[in-house]
């Protein structure tokens, strides 16, 4: 069955950060597995946020495969960039502009900016990835699969990880593709 899915994962490294959990280096490699996992799960639609890091490349795998896409901000689009795009090494803004360019000229997002705290923001986008995923796999009959990119939880304060906790709670599948390449012995 088709598949809508739920995405989030990790940022790109700033780089001087004491544990390793995405480096620059390894967007191709991430790349290449969000591609396989989608063609394996024949994605429909993808419903993210759109952060440096796996959000923009599941979204431009999602475009260069003519995959639909819903973007899910926590607080609006000048806010997001400025927090969640730019402040990592990389090409991330560009690529956030005409995501979101192209995303909103289809009425593709949705802005939150409901919550009274950056964290508190992030968890409420989490819930509002699930709704709208939820929202797009009734329209398109489809199944819905959650993904998170990552390098495993951080612990309490782990948005990612909150996204995985709660589609486990909704009985959803949820696929762990890794951030930092696991050579094999």
């Amino acid at each position: 069955m088709a598949a809508v899915v739920a995405l989030a994962g990790r940022r790109v490294d700033r780089g001087d950060e004491p544990v390793v959990r995405f480096p620059l280096e390894n967007v191709g490699y991430v790349r290449e597995q969000i591609s396989r996992l989608f063609q394996e799960l024949k994605v429909q639609a993808l419903v993210c946020s759109a952060a440096c890091g796996a959000d923009l490349i599941a979204l431009e795998v999602a475009n260069a495969d003519g995959i639909r896409s819903r973007v899910v901000l926590p607080f609006s689009r000048d806010r997001f960039r400025e927090i969640s795009v730019v402040d990592r090494p990389g090409e991330w803004a560009e690529k956030f502009d005409q995501t979101l360019d192209s995303a909103s000229a289809r009425g593709d997002v949705v802005t939150l900016d409901r919550a009274p705290s950056d964290s508190e923001a992030f968890l409420a986008a989490n819930v509002g990835i699930l709704d709208e995923a939820a929202h797009l796999a009734e329209q398109l009959a489809a199944g819905i699969a959650v993904i998170v990119v990552w390098d495993g939880s951080r612990g309490d304060a782990d948005t990612t990880s909150d996204l995985a906790e709660k589609a486990r709670e909704l009985g959803l599948d949820v696929y762990e593709l890794k951030t930092i390449r696991v050579e094999k012995a």
